[in-house]
Formats: structure tokens, sequence, C-alpha cells
């Protein structure tokens, strides 16, 4: 067998493709497929399910029970079937493949190789085939008939390993039904990689409607696009009418038909077959290669550093909303702070005001000149109490404005205001002046207020013809002399509380005063505090933002300039897979235009 120069070439730089994209397993099977190109064999690969008559299929073609058949026994190892001068078997260890030539060969009974070889590569964990040889002019011009286990899945990876390694494809599947959509998958996968391809239809004398259902079979195969024929077969005729020297039995068995689609379609043009297997195993291969990388290409162009870019612009977010964050708190703040000031200095005055209230009725009965030092004890008691009240309630609402910053800002509270006390108003209440109604003033008041009574009653009784000054007038005087001594006792005393009531108010508001005053410094003292604090906390944070929004930038720039890089590396490799592609479409468009001139076989 010939071989051109330029399929050479391609299966090369395939081989070459393969290796040098970690797909050793695709260089692997070229190799094998190279080999083939200088051998004068033609592999034609049996295939199909459990309990498809593959073995006996064999049998019935080379008219030998070389292969192991029962429905108790399934093969698990490959039998190899060539031509031989002289009958001969051998049992084929530890190759890497199921047809590859290397391994270790034992010769065995030809009656028992298979059986053996099933056997061992049920209880091993090596790879196991057997090889036959006989001397049979179907052979004779190089025709291998190989035996495999079943492959009834097309995702078996051994659908692929056995197809590369094929020259030709028999799928051998019984006559007692239709075939199966995992069938007419297994075949779509085989005839991708081994365009030549038939369909065996198996066990015809077990089934009446056998012609209907190769019918049906050339319906399915021609709806799924597949170009294979469709041959039925009987293996039990075809052994039987040979023993018997039958020829009529040995046409009814099909086999005819089926030796003449080997010799005319296979053996005659197995230069062609080879090409045809060898370029669709090429193609098939580069295929495999442009696949993930047509794939990791398409990826890097649609979205290249996506998820740098997102977390970049997720970063220029954050960093625009922590400043308008900041805003609102510190608008947030100034509100809160002049309402709360406000709050305070009215809480303050309601509380001194209640305070006057309560001097204004202390007062009422109390006299100053007694009582003024426990008052005065009691008043600065009080605004003592009220100064404490009112700066606690102070630094309470303003724990709860930082709570709700540090809610806003994601912040924490800072650990302490500036709780100090404002200075104690020890301002003295000094007692208001006050006139000392003593003995001689009584005295004076006393006569005065007598002296009215004496003359006024000594004018009356005088009209009576009484002197002026009688016991009358005299009682009178000292009546109206006593009246006169109260009256300006009383008189006193309203003065003393005015005064004293005066002093108090006027104290009050000296305190009110300054301590609203402090209370204010106060609060802009811790309001100054809270800013700081917060503000310190948004720079930070913005700080921290901005720094990951740069170094997340130069990952972008990183990866856009890695992925950029890696789509002109994926750009080259492609081309130069492409042009590889290329070179073995056009030789496979060359080979399919040589004449196989199949004869489109009929039941």
């Amino acid at each position: 067998m010939t071989t051109a120069a330029p399929l050479v070439d391609v299966l090369d730089d395939t081989i070459r493709a393969c290796a040098g994209y970690g797909r050793p397993d695709l260089a692997d099977d070229l190799r094998v497929r190279r080999s083939a190109l200088a051998a004068s064999a033609v592999r034609v690969v049996v295939v199909g399910g459990t309990n498809q008559g593959k073995s006996q299929l064999i049998n019935a073609l080379v008219n030998a029970p070389v292969c192991a058949i029962g429905d108790d026994l399934t093969t698990t190892a490959t039998a190899q079937v060539a031509h031989a001068a002289t009958p001969s078997a051998a049992i084929v260890t530890a190759g890497v493949r199921a047809l590859d030539p290397a391994g270790d060969r034992t010769p065995v009974p030809i009656d028992r190789v298979s059986a053996m070889a099933n056997e061992q590569a049920r209880t091993t964990d090596v790879t196991v085939r057997c090889e036959i040889g006989l001397p049979r002019e179907l052979l004779a011009a190089g025709l291998v008939l190989v035996d495999t286990p079943s492959l009834a899945d097309s995702a078996d990876p051994a659908v692929n390993a056995t197809a590369r390694q094929a020259d030709a494809v028999l799928l051998a599947s019984d006559a007692t039904r239709a075939l199966s959509q995992q069938e007419l998958d297994l075949l779509r996968v085989i005839v991708s990689r081994c365009p030549t391809a038939a369909v065996v239809l198996t066990k015809i004398d077990m089934a009446p409607r056998w012609r209907a259902v190769a019918q049906q079979d050339r319906d399915k195969l021609a709806a799924a696009g597949l170009s294979a024929p469709v041959i039925p077969v009987s293996a039990d005729l075809r052994l039987a009418a040979a023993g018997a020297g039958d020829r009529q039995l040995g046409e009814e068995s099909g086999f005819g038909r089926l030796i003449q689609w080997l010799r005319t379609d296979v053996q005659a043009n197995a230069a062609t077959i080879v090409r045809r297997s060898v370029t669709a195993t090429a193609a098939t291969a580069v295929d495999e290669l442009l696949r993930p990388m047509v794939a990791e290409y398409t990826k890097a162009q649609a979205t290249p550093t996506g998820g740098a870019v997102a977390r970049w612009h997720a970063a220029g977010r954050r960093l625009e909303e922590l400043q308008r964050e900041s805003a609102r708190w510190q608008t947030m703040l100034s509100d809160e702070v002049a309402d709360l000031i406000s709050d305070v200095e009215y809480d303050l005055r309601e509380r001194t005001r209640r305070i006057l209230r309560e001097v204004d009725d202390y007062f009422e009965v109390a006299d100053p000149a007694k009582d003024w030092d426990e008052f005065t004890e009691w008043l600065q008691d009080n605004l003592s109490a009220v100064a404490e009240d009112n700066f606690g309630w102070q630094l309470d609402r303003f724990e709860h404005i930082a709570q709700q910053l540090a809610a806003r800002v994601d912040g924490i509270v800072p650990g302490a205001f500036p709780t100090a006390f404002p200075a104690e108003f020890d301002d003295a209440l000094k007692l208001p002046g006050i006139e000392n109604f003593g003995v001689a003033q009584k005295m004076f008041v006393g006569m005065r207020g007598g002296y009215s009574g004496l003359l006024m009653f000594g004018l009356a009784t005088t009209l009576a013809g009484m002197p002026l000054i009688n016991a009358i007038s005299l009682g009178a005087g000292a009546a109206f002399g006593a009246k006169s001594v109260f009256e300006e006792r009383g008189v006193r005393l309203k003065r003393r509380q005015a005064a004293a009531k005066t002093a108090a108010q006027r104290h009050v508001d000296d305190f009110f005063l300054r301590y609203s005053k402090a209370s204010k410094d106060a609060a802009r003292a811790i309001h100054r505090v809270l800013r700081d604090h917060f503000s310190d906390l948004a720079r930070r944070r913005q700080a921290e933002i901005t720094e990951s929004a740069k170094a997340i930038k130069r990952t972008v720039d990183t990866e856009a300039a890695e992925q950029a890089r890696h789509a002109t590396e994926l750009r080259a490799r492609l081309a130069e897979l492409g042009s590889l592609r290329e070179r073995v479409r056009l030789l496979a468009q060359q080979t399919a235009q040589q004449s196989l001139q199949p004869r489109g076989l009929t039941a």
C-alpha cells in the first residue's frame, strides 16, 4: 500500500500539535494510524452491544469457532483474526491499547484462546487481547477482523479508541428489533472517526420479520444522516451451510453479500479506506484541540477581567456613597445638636422656673430674717440637682446621637465624651438689706399711733365735759399704739419677703445664664468630638477604599494585559490549528473524490 507524502506530513504535524497542546492520547492514536499507512492490512472492527452476535459473526466469516460464544459468555478481551499460513493463536498482555502491536505474547491452543483471553481480562487489570491466525482466502489480501467488547454507550471512552484504530466498522445488531437510539449514537460517533461502516443485521434465522426490521433500520439511518448499508445475515445458517456444503443454505445466510462488501468496498479500496480513516481521525483530533481553545478564546474576548472590573466599579460606588453619606450624617449631627441645645435650654429653664415658684410659695410664710440660712442651703442643693440632671440628660442624648451616627457610618462610638461637669455655681446668696425693728423704733411707732388715738378720743370726750386726758383717751391711745406697732411689723415682714424673692430670682437668673452658657459650651465641645471622630472614621474608610480601588485598578490593568497577551497567543494557536484543519479537509476532499464504488447492497 502506498501513501501520499502530504498525508504523512499532515499526520506528523497533527501528532506534534496534539503532543504540544497536552493531548498525548490523541497523539498516540494518530501514531497508530500512521503506522497503519505503511502496513498492508485493513482492520475491520466489529462493534455492538451485548448478545448482538459479534463473535459468532466473525466465526461465520472465517468458518471456524475461533471466538468464544455462549449465553453466559461476554467478550471482554479484543480478538484479532488475521491471515496465517498455518493456524496459530496467542494471548497478548501489557499493551497500552487493545489494538496496539506492542505486548507480551503467549501461544495458546486456537480453540481456547478467546475464552482464556476473556477470563484473563475479567480477572486482571492489564490490557489483554488475543491474536488468531488462519489460512483463509478472505483474509489473504490483508483483511483483519477484530472482535471487541460490548460498546452499547457512545459516551464510553473505548468507542473513540476503537473507532480511531479501525479502517472499517461493522455494527452488529440482531434482527429481532430495529436500531435503538443508543446504537445510532454509537454509529454516529464511529463514522465521524472511521467513515467506512456497515450495519450487519444478525440472527435473521430467529426473526421472521427481519425484512421489515431491515427497512426500518435503513429509514432510521437515512433520517439520522448516516451513510451505511444494512446487510442482513445469519451466522448459524452460514456455519451450517459450510459444514454441510450446502450452497443454497449459504446464500440464504446472507454472508455472500457481506463478503462481497468486504472484498469490493473494503479490500479493493484498501488504500483509499485507510486514507479516509486517517484523515477522519486527524480531523477529529484537530477538532478536539480546537473546541476547548475556541471556548477559551470566546470567554477571554467576551468578558475580559470581568471580576476585577466589577470589583473596581463597586469600590468606586462605595466611595461615592461614603462621600454622600458623610454629608448626610454631618447634616444630621448638626440638626440633632441644634435640637439638643434647644431642648436642654428649655429643660433648664423649666427646672429653674419650678424652683422660683417654690421660692415664692416659701416666702409667702417664711421670714427671711429667721430662715435665710436654711433657705440658701435648700436653694443651692436644688440648683446643683438641676445642673446634674440637666447635664446628665444632655450626655444621654449625645450618647443616643453617637449610636445613630455609628449605625449610619458603620463605625464605633467614641470611647469617652468631654464629661467634665460645668463649674459649680457657688456664688453666695446674700441676705437682702433688712431694717432693724428695735425697741426704740417700736416705742416711736407706738407713741405715734398712741398719740393719734389719745388725741382723737380725748377730743371726743371733751364734748361730754371730760378732760382731754382721761381714762378713755388713755386706753384708746394705748390700743392705737399697739395696733401701729403690729401693723408696722407686718409691713416690714412683707418688705423682707419681697426682697428675699427678688434676691432669689436674681440668683437663679444668674445661675441660669452662667450654667446655660457652660452647657452650650459643653454641647459644642461634644459636637466637635463626635464630628472629628466620625470624620476621621470616614476619612480612613475613604482612604482604605481608595487604596483598594487603586490596587484593583492595578489588578485590572495587569489582568487586561495578561488577557490580551493570552488572547494573542490563542489567536495564533487557533490560526495554526485552523490551517492544519484546512489541510486535513483538503486531503479528505481529495480522498473522497477517489472512487470507492459502493454497491448499495440490499436485503
